[in-house]
């Protein structure tokens, strides 16, 4: 049970959901892309995504469970025991086997966009939105929870100031980005559907120009 290589077999831990009705316009545009929420914790991937999916009639995937489910170990589990670096490997591989179930949208850690490799795949097989929310409001979030292992030392604060400096550059890249701002999460979902048709809209005039 506390293999990390049981990333491997994650193909039978979640399986392709057929049974989605793609009736959303955005979902039929997308064809086998998926949706693949970044940014850091706190931002709202898996909330804003669950919903997301929901109204855009799609499978959701949360990165994090289906790493834990495969692994048969929580993420400070992992950390604890196996460390950062092959937590970041196993991670980069479940990815790439999520994206394979396309077209889904799939939430990701807020480390797994810095992989090269891992940012490859999603302009390969998605579009990528980042989550984009300020310091007070990740703070206020991520410290209803304990379970973050990056954020167990003295400084929470301190660590989450210089995730932002080295993430966002990173995030900045991302296909589309919406704010995560403390408006109901309807409200963020009803922002991300209509950057997609503006997206989308942007990428039919450059198809059809000559």
């Amino acid at each position: 049970m506390n293999n990390i290589s049981r990333f491997n077999s994650l193909d039978e831990v979640g399986g392709q959901d057929q049974a989605s009705q793609r009736g959303h316009p955005i979902s039929r545009q997308l064809g086998t892309r998926s949706l693949v929420l970044v940014g850091l914790m706190g931002a709202g991937k898996s909330t804003v995504g669950r919903r997301l999916a929901q109204t855009l009639k799609l499978p959701f995937r949360d990165a994090d469970h289906e790493i834990e489910t495969a692994a048969g170990m929580t993420i400070p589990e992992i950390f604890a025991i196996h460390g950062e670096d092959h937590f970041r490997d196993g991670e980069r591989r479940v990815i790439a086997r999520l994206l394979q179930e396309g077209p889904i949208v799939l939430a990701t850690g807020g480390g797994a966009f810095m992989n090269q490799e891992t940012r490859s795949r999603i302009a390969e097989q998605g579009l990528s939105l980042w989550l984009k929310a300020d310091l007070d409001i990740l703070m206020r979030r991520v410290r209803k929870r304990t379970t973050r292992p990056l954020l167990q030392n003295p400084d929470p604060e301190g660590t989450m100031r210089r995730l932002m400096e080295l993430r966002y550059p990173v995030y900045a890249t991302a296909d589309i980005t919406i704010d995560s701002h403390e408006a109901p999460h309807d409200r963020v979902v009803a922002d991300i559907v209509k950057a997609l048709g503006e997206w989308f809209e942007k990428e039919r005039q450059g198809s059809a120009a000559p």
